[in-house]
């Protein structure tokens, strides 16, 4: 006579197969957690979440963290946020479930979440790197790392060949020199290209709104503002319902799936943010994360970091004096506003007068017209432009 265990074992596999009547496929499902308590709006929006995305997918099974309201989900009880936390990591340590969806989670320093817009310029999805925590105490490390993660998560969501474009934030040439040095070594990406006449990898407010590139590179701080204005644009900012949510957590070697979403999203949203995870799940992100550090260690990504993060500075350890004073109509782009003081002291010391200044593009350093070549000879020398 067969024991209980034999019995549940043999209807876990009819329900299987019966399901996979139903559905057309026979793939075992992913189970992802949801975390219910904490939300702004209450336990009652979460569970909605979970029912919208039970009825518009069906592909994956939702288990909830939190107090038991409803029977239509298998529910792991807990009394608070952090005892779901608690939870939820025991959970995906065990492997009950595959990845979870939760509010508010301290990951280690080295990963950060990968948000998922929709623009409104031209409702295209949009791969945000990143949105939550702090991938590198260092900015610029910090976002040419962000890149890497990028480039996973569009990846894991179906993006073979994902275009890279870097915010005109403070870093951003520094970024675009390190990753263009790892791309010439061996790295294979795209970068994409602005949609305002000038072009190049750095992107304008105007390609956030279109979602020019399929990744869209930054720090956490303005990931996080810009997802949140992404989110709430048309509700005044209290309910977050456009988009994926902040994204799973993504850093070398991190294992645990952990998708963000906000105490202020709301049911649509957290539904789509299900959708994200149990696709990022499927597709296994963090071992196409593994896969991509390592193809990007491989073409000297390090070493290209601390190249540019951990450069000598002379013109600062030394007084450099001002050469005399010139018209200078000569406009070098492509300077990075962190390193502007640096750059034209290095054209002082070689005798060349030069200035800071700001384009319409960004920083640009100011040189007369008779001295262009040189300064630019010194300018790539020195590592400054490229």
């Amino acid at each position: 006579m067969a024991s209980n265990a034999t019995k549940a074992m043999i209807a876990d596999v009819f329900n299987e197969i019966a399901e996979g009547i139903k559905s057309g496929s026979f793939k075992k499902k992913v189970r992802i957690g949801l975390t219910i308590l904490g939300s702004e709006h209450g336990v009652e929006e979460m569970v909605n979440a979970a029912k919208l995305a039970k009825n518009k997918y069906g592909d994956f099974d939702i288990v909830l963290i939190g107090t038991k309201t409803t029977d239509e989900f298998e529910t792991v009880e807990v009394e608070s946020p952090e005892e779901g936390h608690k939870k939820m990591v025991e959970l995906l340590e065990k492997g009950e479930i595959d990845g979870c969806v939760t509010q508010h989670f301290d990951f280690p320093i080295g990963v950060s979440t990968v948000g998922r817009v929709i623009t409104p310029g031209k409702g295209r999805e949009m791969v945000l790197a990143t949105t939550t925590g702090t991938t590198s105490t260092n900015r610029v490390e910090g976002m040419v790392i962000n890149a890497i993660s990028g480039i996973s998560a569009a990846k894991a969501i179906g993006i073979q060949n994902p275009k890279v474009g870097i915010l005109n934030v403070d870093g951003a040439r520094q970024v675009e020199r390190i990753l263009t040095e790892v791309k010439n070594k061996g790295y294979e990406f795209d970068f994409a290209e602005s949609l305002r006449a000038d072009g190049g990898a750095v992107m304008r407010g105007n390609d956030l709104l279109a979602g020019t590139p399929d990744v869209m590179v930054c720090d956490s701080l303005t990931g996080n503002l810009l997802i949140k204005i992404f989110a709430s644009f048309t509700t005044g900012g209290n309910y977050e319902t456009v988009g994926y949510g902040y994204g799973p957590g993504i850093g070398d070697n991190y294992d645990k799936l952990v998708n963000i979403v906000s105490r202020a999203s709301g049911a649509p949203l957290i539904c789509e943010a299900l959708r994200y995870c149990a696709t990022c799940a499927q597709n296994k992100v963090l071992s196409i994360a593994s896969s991509e550090f390592k193809n990007a260690k491989k073409a000297g990504l390090q070493e290209e970091i601390d190249k540019v993060t951990k450069k000598a500075a002379p013109a600062d350890a030394e007084e450099v004096k001002m050469p005399p004073k010139k018209v200078v109509t000569f406009a070098i782009p492509g300077i990075d506003i962190l390193e502007l003081e640096d750059a034209c002291k290095v054209l002082w010391k070689e005798g060349v007068y030069s200035e800071s200044g700001m384009g319409c593009t960004g920083p640009v350093i100011l040189v007369a017209e008779d001295e262009n070549e040189k300064a630019l000879e010194l300018l790539k020398k020195a590592g400054y432009v490229q």
